[in-house]
């Protein structure tokens, strides 16, 4: 049996018009972000962190308050690791420990620690105060929490060096398209046969929006004048399913919600003995319940760990308090 990542995926015969197409489309008329205005690694590097499994609109607003707060990498470095984690926790970004490897990988960058052979050759992208960022995305992913995906983002969009993307947008789009079987490896694939050799920037960013605006899970082909229709498989069949792709966690009652109420509760109280604080973050509180006492430990010693609250046994209660 052919392993689906060798299976012969029969592309459009004239690929430089699909590639053409597509490019005109995207400079044409695309979604305006600011993180799109510039080629600097930084503020590239906090929009793709925060974004992760999070829709773009969302972004702009903690985006540019986070670049108020910390308008360099420099400057971000030499921040508080909590204040950072409290920034995140306060716009409701999620998984705090993003924020934490954030704070990290501008220490490396201001530290000099990652992209050394690239330093030693041709260099990488010096800021205004002399901090270099790697500019491929091998040295990008030395910075802590930095993956394959957002490593190749900011090689591509600060560089104009990285190779194709492949999120869940992209795959969606090249399912339908091309017919391109469910597995990574043939994504890859298909997916760097498709970018002309050294445009990264323009191509990725395109094919993404692609993905976003005219082929997301309900199709918008001539609503967007997508520019693939004469060459898509879903658009001449009728067949517009995708692979199952994950969504994100419903916000409504989860841990995330809850972190945020009990931050939110000790801002007013000061501090307060978990039996006092359990009713104010929920209304279903039981102390030997499931949303009881062990789980509401749990909670305020996490956000401890993150250096949001400090926890105190006085006596017989645990106090939480709002850490100054």
């Amino acid at each position: 049996m052919t392993d689906a990542a060798d299976a012969d995926v029969p592309l459009p015969d004239d690929v430089d018009a699909v590639r053409v197409a597509l490019c005109e489309w995207y400079e044409d008329d695309h979604r305006a972000y600011p993180w799109r205005e510039t080629t600097d690694p930084y503020p590239i590097l906090v929009s793709e962190v925060m974004s992760q499994q999070t829709q773009l609109d969302r972004v702009v607003e903690p985006w540019e308050a986070f670049l108020d707060e910390w308008p360099t990498v420099e400057s971000l470095a030499a921040a508080d690791r909590a204040d950072v984690v409290r920034f995140w926790t306060d716009h409701s970004l999620g998984y705090n420990n993003r924020a934490r490897y954030l704070h990290e990988a501008a220490g490396q960058v201001v530290d000099g620690e990652v992209g050394s052979e690239e330093r030693s050759g041709e260099g990488g992208e010096a800021t205004d105060a002399g901090a270099e960022f790697p500019e491929t995305p091998e040295g990008l992913q030395e910075l802590m929490g930095v993956g394959p995906y957002t490593a190749n983002a900011v090689a591509s969009f600060a560089f104009d060096n990285g190779d194709a993307v492949v999120d869940t947008n992209v795959k969606r789009v090249l399912y339908r398209a091309f017919d391109v079987p469910d597995d990574d490896a043939a994504f890859e694939r298909v997916a760097a046969d498709l970018m002309p050799a050294e445009d990264s920037r323009v191509w990725n960013n395109a094919i993404m929006e692609l993905g976003g605006v005219a082929c997301g899970r309900t199709p918008r082909c001539d609503e967007a004048g997508c520019p693939w229709r004469e060459w898509c498989h879903a658009y001449e069949t009728g067949d517009f399913t995708a692979p199952d792709v994950p969504t994100q966690p419903d916000f409504e009652g989860s841990r995330r919600q809850m972190r945020g109420r009990v931050v939110a509760t000790l801002r007013e109280y000061d501090e307060l003995p978990l039996s006092d604080l359990g009713p104010r973050v929920r209304v279903d509180y039981d102390p030997e319940g499931e949303y009881g006492r062990e789980w509401l430990r749990g909670l305020v010693e996490d956000l401890g760990d993150d250096g949001l609250v400090d926890v105190e046994e006085r006596a017989d209660e645990v106090v939480a308090s709002l850490r100054q």
